[in-house]
């Protein structure tokens, strides 16, 4: 969908342009990057994907939650709810297929889909040659047993949920026996990762957001229980950046194509670091509490950039 010169000028300011913003619910994420988009001249309006759907008799070829038969002319995608394997199937569709109509889509589906499977993400992290975990995924209990019985005799496991957020659902395999049956499993699917965690007066990690290939924000998170994330009970607290931290941070949003992403990294028994895991959809609270930025408008003008340097593209085509 080009955007018009007369609707956003080379410098990135905008008329008249709406920004979908897909939300399960107008939570406090959602209602800051409402006011950035507000604040930079943007209209914006709330997507729920459950309310969206294929239409061929379109002319767009679909049906957008508070658009219609309109497209917007860019999409955030802030939050997507779960439901049935067809739900959100048909949930990611409608991005791909936004995507295909010509929006710009912040984080498309490809990236959420490389992101919420933490499987594949292990997958492009170490197919990139960035630091991270020895990671198996596998859908057999004996395998699973026989994966602990070799690795548990150096080091513990965590077996994760293969899709999961903010901590929930780890669990620590310290021997074979401390391995659930399939049935107890989250979709019968064992994520089991290496544990690489260091107890140092409590356990800590890194979360840091980039945008668009820049780390904006970052923190340190410190936890007397070896599970750190804030809303596990993790204290934020201010971090200074290292180069290394930087560009490692920065190639993994780069490995799973995402327009911004919080990666989490933590420094192992070698003392180097390791990429745990990569989030499309990122929280941001507790970052924010420590972060001078504001971490709402600098994802809005980094889309504001974006949609500009498409615009002269377009332009020159």
């Amino acid at each position: 969908m080009p955007l018009s010169p007369e609707r956003l000028g080379s410098t990135g300011q905008t008329s008249a342009l709406t920004i979908g913003l897909v939300v399960d619910r107008m939570d406090w994420h959602a209602r800051e990057i409402a006011a950035a988009l507000t604040a930079r001249g943007f209209g914006t309006a709330p997507i729920r994907l459950h309310l969206c759907g294929i239409a061929t008799q379109n002319a767009c070829g679909l049906q957008i939650d508070g658009f219609g038969e309109r497209l917007p002319d860019a999409v955030m995608v802030r939050s997507m709810s779960g439901g049935t394997f067809e739900a959100v199937t048909l949930r990611l569709g409608i991005l791909h297929a936004l995507r295909e109509c010509g929006v710009t889509v912040w984080n498309d589906a490809r990236a959420i889909e490389r992101c919420v499977d933490k499987s594949m993400t292990s997958f492009l992290l170490a197919r990139a040659g960035i630091a991270t975990p020895p990671t198996w995924a596998i859908e057999s209990y004996d395998q699973a047993r026989a994966i602990a019985q070799a690795e548990t005799k150096e080091a513990a496991l965590v077996l994760k949920p293969l899709f999961g957020s903010q901590g929930r659902g780890l669990r620590l395999i310290r021997r074979p026996d401390d391995l659930p049956l399939a049935e107890n499993v989250a979709g019968g699917v064992y994520y089991l990762q290496r544990f690489v965690g260091i107890e140092q007066s409590g356990y800590h990690d890194f979360r840091l957001l980039v945008v668009r290939g820049r780390v904006v924000a970052a923190m340190q998170r410190h936890s007397m229980h070896w599970i750190t994330n804030v809303k596990r009970g993790g204290r934020p607290v201010p971090a200074l950046i290292n180069d290394d931290l930087n560009a490692l941070a920065v190639r993994a949003a780069a490995a799973v194509g995402a327009d911004f992403a919080g990666v989490d990294v933590l420094y192992g028994p070698e003392q180097e670091p390791t990429v745990l895991e990569v989030n499309s959809m990122p929280a941001w609270s507790g970052l924010q509490k420590v972060s001078s930025a504001n971490i709402a408008a600098s994802l809005v003008a980094a889309l504001v950039e974006a949609l500009a340097e498409r615009r002269r593209r377009e332009a020159l085509a």
